[in-house]
């Protein structure tokens, strides 16, 4: 198993901001997007890794556990699935006791992006949380198993478009409907899927919690998506058409008026995230100008703009 920097993956230093990492991450994805590299496997694989990196130095909880433990991964590695109890005791939400695993493919449960990397995967992917019992005589009698919880990342066109997940959960194969319009934080109730019950009680039950990794291009706010749009200079100033992707994988043109400001919103009705799993009644998306500064200019170049100022002046 390699060890994985991120921050070096990300080009940030190691106390480097959320916006940051943020902004890193945007710049690299556009780079590397697979919409942009068609057939290129080697961007491919670096879009991955780049996801992977922002996946964890994005979030709070996963990057102070990466930080306290990068440099010691060999010695987590070679702990293995029992020792690693000890390593996270500070981290541990359930107090103390094992927790229970899921056999089987562990990346369509934990967001199979195109696969995280074993390094990912054995840090972060491959355990769920036990959620602690409520039944002090499950010892003496009949009672339910441990209820269990588990993250299911999705991206975000699969949470637009919705999607069918599929994996095994005590050696029993389960398959989870995602319907279109997902939203990030939304709990699935999967009834007697948890841990077995004690001496011949009902099964627990297996809580999901969708977790939607971040996109490059889109946010979500409520039922309305934004896309940031890089233009450059000319076309903010002329006007012109650009194109871009959709989340349902269609191709827009985008109709910029001339003289428009960087940071101006262009609102397209109906073309947000989809309403209550209805693909047909969405909220709007908003397209967000970032005008591009032209840089390393020639000489000539350079000239034109001066002859640009005086003419304002």
């Amino acid at each position: 198993m390699e060890y994985k920097d991120y921050y070096k993956i990300l080009g940030v230093e190691k106390d480097a901001t959320q916006e940051e990492i943020k902004k890193a991450y945007r710049k690299l994805a556009m780079k590397y997007h697979p919409d942009r590299n068609p057939g290129d496997k080697s961007s491919e694989e670096k879009f991955k890794e780049i996801t992977e990196a922002n996946e964890v130095l994005s979030d709070p909880e996963k990057r102070k556990k990466y930080d306290q433990l990068g440099s010691n991964w060999k010695q987590y590695q070679h702990a293995g699935a029992n020792g690693m109890n000890d390593i996270f005791s500070q981290y541990n939400r359930g107090g103390g006791g094992s927790s229970y695993r899921f056999e089987g493919d562990f990346g369509d449960l934990f967001g199979n992006i195109g696969g995280f990397s074993d390094f990912f995967e054995s840090f972060f992917g491959n355990r769920t949380r036990q959620r602690p019992s409520s039944n002090p005589f499950s010892q003496a009698q009949a009672s339910k198993g441990a209820d269990l919880e588990a993250n299911l990342n999705l991206t975000l066109e699969e949470a637009f478009n919705g999607v069918q997940k599929q994996f095994s959960v005590n050696k029993k194969t389960i398959k989870v409907n995602i319907e279109p319009g997902t939203h990030d934080g939304k709990k699935l109730r999967l009834r007697n899927m948890g841990a077995s019950g004690n001496r011949g009680g009902a099964n627990g039950d297996l809580y999901l919690t969708i977790h939607i990794i971040d996109h490059p291009f889109y946010e979500v706010k409520g039922d309305d998506l934004y896309y940031n749009l890089d233009v450059d200079l000319y076309t903010a100033v002329l006007g012109g058409n650009v194109q871009i992707h959709t989340l349902d994988n269609k191709k827009i043109n985008i109709v910029i008026p001339k003289e428009t400001d960087s940071g101006k919103l262009l609102k397209l009705k109906k073309m947000g995230m989809p309403k209550n799993g209805n693909l047909n009644d969405k909220g709007d998306l908003y397209v967000r100008i970032l005008v591009q500064i032209p840089k390393k200019l020639s000489k000539d170049e350079k000239k034109l703009f001066e002859k640009l100022a005086e003419l304002r002046k």
